[in-house]
């Protein structure tokens, strides 16, 4: 197993993520998946901190890549889209590394549906951020990068 670099952090996107720009733009916007993550690397560039990103469909890719983070990253971000809703899986192997967790979500999930109001992902996450667009992103990397600044 590699070991654990404090200036890698791994950026997760789940399910439809791949689809940012075209996939209901009046909620998500018109910023493509390439958007956030210029901005997300620009943003850990100021921090002394290599991106690594991962885009999936499959729960189980996610899965294998938060227990992989275990030996290569000092913390995650991730947007596990609906599987926020759905996924006791991400959760447990999230709490399973025991890594900073940052949660992001793009849209106010409050203001939408009642079943999305649930997250299976919050309660195992450092931070939230919810409803600030894909700008968004650049402060989860701000917020992960001071938990782990004062590490």
């Amino acid at each position: 197993m590699a070991s654990t670099s404090p200036r890698n952090i791994l950026l997760l996107n789940g399910p439809n993520l791949n689809l940012l720009g075209t996939r209901e733009p009046e909620i998500y916007g018109a910023a493509t998946l390439d958007d956030v993550l210029v901005l997300a690397r620009d943003t850990a560039a100021k921090h002394q901190l290599q991106l690594q990103d991962l885009q999936s469909n499959h729960e189980g890719v996610l899965i294998d890549a938060i227990h992989a983070a275990a030996g290569t990253a000092a913390g995650i971000i991730i947007n596990p889209g609906a599987f926020t809703h759905t996924s006791v899986a991400i959760a447990d192997a999230l709490a399973g590394v025991a890594l900073p967790t940052i949660e992001v979500h793009i849209s106010n999930v409050h203001k939408r549906e009642s079943f999305r109001h649930h997250s299976y992902v919050s309660p195992v996450a450092s931070a939230i951020i919810i409803g600030a667009g894909i700008n968004g992103y650049r402060l989860a990397v701000e917020q992960l990068a001071e938990i782990l600044q004062q590490g």
